[in-house]
């Protein structure tokens, strides 16, 4: 299970100056989680610059932001880089709720070399269903560093066969080597919740349209009952 190929719809644009025609984008909030040291930090550099840093010093807790167009439509894109999950899973999980309140569409990213990180992602899951447990959030698992085929750990049949019991997209991607992956992947994010905000968007509009008032039969009778009166009474005023 895989996005569709979307590259070629996807570009990053300057913040244009502000003017009173327009129209201020969508806000859409992603985070990043996994265990440590599977790729998240340089998966983020790599989509909002193009380019690999081999040693790219994780900046776990920063927020980048980025102006973008999908589709035609521009978008405020905000992506949360998050602590990566070690050993006392469920203590650093619950460190993450803030990060998991916050967001819209998650990315949980664990490596193909590290048996570890790739059980560290249903727990993660869990935990954003717990605290979104009404929503319906997109979740992509990503497997990445695929480059490293010889060093394997986890399998691909093993990323699919969780994607589907947890519902969710998977996808095997190398940051080191392939961008359009890497591009896909926030591509199909960003694409899955504006359609969220069109849905909620379209709900609030029809909330707001007032239910027609059945018309008051007693008070239509009334008032045609007054309309005849004068009717009624004109013939005996001239006997």
């Amino acid at each position: 299970m895989r996005p569709p190929n979307m590259s070629g719809h996807f570009l990053l644009a300057p913040i244009p100056e502000s003017s009173p025609d327009y129209l201020l984008p969508r806000d859409i909030k992603l985070a990043v989680l996994g265990a440590g040291s599977v790729g998240k930090s340089a998966m983020i550099v790599r989509f909002l610059t193009k380019r690999f840093i081999g040693d790219y010093e994780p900046n776990t807790g920063k927020l980048y932001s980025r102006l973008v167009c999908v589709e035609g439509d521009q978008l405020s894109l905000q992506i949360q880089d998050t602590p990566g999950v070690q050993d006392n899973l469920m203590q650093v999980v619950d460190s993450l709720s803030k990060f998991v309140q916050w967001a819209e569409g998650f990315l949980l990213v664990y490596s193909i070399t590290d048996y570890g990180s790739y059980q560290s992602i249903r727990p993660l899951y869990q935990h954003i269903r717990k605290v979104h447990p009404d929503s319906k959030a997109p979740v992509v698992i990503v497997g990445n560093k695929r480059d490293l085929l010889h060093a394997r750990q986890v399998q691909t049949d093993d990323g699919v066969q969780l994607a589907n019991e947890l519902g969710s997209l998977f996808i095997e991607i190398s940051t080191s080597e392939n961008y359009e992956d890497v591009c896909d992947v926030f591509q199909h994010l960003c694409k899955e919740v504006s359609k969220l905000h069109s849905l909620s968007g379209e709900r609030r509009r029809a909330s707001v349209i007032p239910r027609p008032r059945s018309p008051n039969m007693q008070d239509l009778k009334r008032r045609f009952k007054q309309a005849l009166s004068p009717k009624v009474k004109a013939p005996s005023a001239l006997v």
